[in-house]
Formats: C-alpha cells, sequence, structure tokens
C-alpha cells in the first residue's frame, strides 16, 4: 500500500432505477478512525455496512459522509402514512394550542425526512441499500486516489528532509573530532593550572582529561541520528501505515539532538558550529513531524 495523506475529499452523484443519490466523503487528520455519518432518515443498517466499507479503507482519519437519496417514483417512495399523521396531529395541536387558522401543505410534508421511505427502512429495500453501497465504494476509491497523491508529495518532502539531515550529520561528525582534540587541549591547561605545584601522575593526567573528554564525545548521538535518518527514508519508501511509526522516530531523533545540543557547548568553537547544525536539524525534525502527523 503506498503512503497515504489523512485529507481528502470525494464526491459522487448517480442515478438508479432505485433512485437519485448524492453522497460525499470528506477525510482529515485523527490519531484513530472516526466516523461520523448523515444518512437519509437514518436507515437500520445501512450505518453499519458503511462503516465496515470504510474500515476496508482506511486505518486513521476522521470521516465525514453525507448522503442524499431520493427515491424512484413508485419505488421505494411509498408513502409513510404513520409518520404523515403524526405531522398532522402536531399541526392541529399546535394551532389549537395558539388559536391558529390554517390547513397543512401537503406539498412541503411529503418532502419531510422520511415521508416517502414506506413502512419499511431504506436498507430493507434491496436495490437502493446496493445502489448506495456501490457508489460508497466508488466514492472511496476515489478518496483513496486523492489521499495517495497527497501521501506521494508529502514522502518527497519528507525524505528530502531526512537527505538533509544525513548531510549534516557526515558534516557534524567531521567536526567532532576537531572539537574533541580543542577540549581535551583545554582540559589539560586548566588542569595544570589548578595543581600547580601538586605531583601528578602525567598518565593519570591523562586517563582523567580523557574520560572527561568522552563524556562530551556526540558520537554516539550522531550514529543513532543518522540511522534514524535513514529509517525515515526507509519507511517512506516502504510505504503502507506509517505515521504513527515515524512519529516516533521522530521523536528519538529529537532526543538525540538535544543531548548533542547539551554536549557541544562546552566544545569551543567547533563546538558551536555543532550547535548551529544541530539547531537547524531540530527544526527540520520537526517540519518532518508536522508532515508525519498528516500520514494514515
Amino acid at each position: 500500500m503506498k503512503v497515504r495523506s489523512m485529507t481528502g475529499f470525494a464526491g459522487v452523484e448517480k442515478s438508479s432505477e432505485a433512485g437519485d443519490l448524492s453522497l460525499t466523503v470528506k477525510s482529515v487528520n485523527h490519531r484513530s478512525l472516526d466516523m461520523h455519518f448523515h444518512l437519509p432518515d437514518e436507515p437500520e443498517g445501512l450505518e453499519n455496512g458503511l462503516r465496515e466499507l470504510v474500515k476496508r479503507h482506511a486505518a486513521r482519519g476522521h470521516f465525514l459522509v453525507r448522503i442524499l437519496f431520493t427515491p424512484a417514483a413508485g419505488g421505494a417512495g411509498a408513502l409513510n402514512r404513520r409518520l404523515l399523521e403524526s405531522y398532522l396531529n402536531a399541526f392541529r395541536e399546535a394551532a389549537a394550542s395558539y388559536g391558529l387558522r390554517g390547513d397543512p401543505d401537503l406539498n412541503r410534508l411529503l418532502l419531510a425526512p422520511g415521508m416517502l421511505s414506506g413502512e419499511g427502512s431504506l436498507s430493507a429495500v434491496r436495490p437502493a441499500a446496493e445502489f448506495i453501497f456501490s457508489a460508497m465504494q466508488e466514492a472511496l476509491e476515489i478518496l483513496n486516489a486523492f489521499r495517495e497523491r497527497e501521501g506521494a508529495a508529502l514522502a518527497a518532502d519528507m525524505k528530502s528532509r531526512a537527505g538533509k539531515i544525513l548531510d549534516a550529520a557526515a558534516r557534524m561528525e567531521a567536526l567532532r573530532d576537531a572539537a574533541l582534540e580543542a577540549f581535551a587541549g583545554r582540559l589539560r591547561e586548566r588542569l595544570a593550572e589548578l595543581l600547580a605545584g601538586v605531583a601528578l601522575d602525567p598518565q593519570r593526567l591523562a586517563q582523567e582529561v580523557a574520560i572527561l573528554a568522552d563524556r562530551s564525545d556526540i558520537a554516539e548521538e550522531l550514529t543513532r541520528l543518522k540511522v534514524h535518518a535513514s529509517e525515515v527514508s526507509a519507511m517512506l519508501e516502504a510505504g503502507g501505515e506509517v505515521g504513527k511509526k515515524l512519529d516516533f522516530l521522530l521523536q528519538e531523533m529529537a532526543r538525540e539532538l538535544n543531548t548533542i545540543l547539551s554536549k557541544s557547548s562546552a566544545l569551543g568553537q567547533a563546538g558551536l558550529e555543532l550547535t548551529s547544525l544541530a539547531l537547524e536539524l531540530r527544526a527540520e525534525v520537526e517540519k518532518i513531524r508536522e508532515q508525519a502527523q498528516n500520514l494514515e
């Protein structure tokens, strides 16, 4: 499955012997699969079938489905006498209560939702139900094609940014060696000043300097950062439902960069360059994360 955005829209208008149908499906970002339906008189059983259709075509997103269905004359449009009587009784009761005069408009009453739905629900009329399910299937296929096009554009941008992170990490590795050498030299000078006149084994001094310098080393963080950036590109290339996986991976990348920033502050001039690069990369990671939140 290709990478898909969670944002999309599709509309289908069709006519058949069962009636005329206007169906729209809109999807936006959501942490899980959330569905809302606006159906003609909410026929029993129809919504459950539509939910199952959406589940087969999407894993995440907020879906809003609107369906307008006008039954064909002589088809599923038999008069709902019980509903008509309810409207007429309500009209007479209101007229009596408020002292109003007038007669109900039958043309308007027949346009009321469900007035021509017949004794049974729409889902009980097989041709009409099959007609709506077929249109829903078509709309979801159109929607997913839309979401895949948008997902491809998002994935291309994210892979480009992941490539920038890999390039910058390579520059940071080159700066790291110079930074550590400068840091170790400054440590030796500072310790010599503090221990002036105190006898100290040179070998022990060198060991302590090496230990302190190692604590400021960013080699491990850079390695993990490169692995994570490569994995971002690999996930997007493989496709599928990558949104949540990418979000976790990008959190890890942000954590590595925060550690690099905390260590590079003590590495002199080279450290300043490392800090500048790390800040740029943190901005890139955040941009990728914003895009990833749009993916299914």
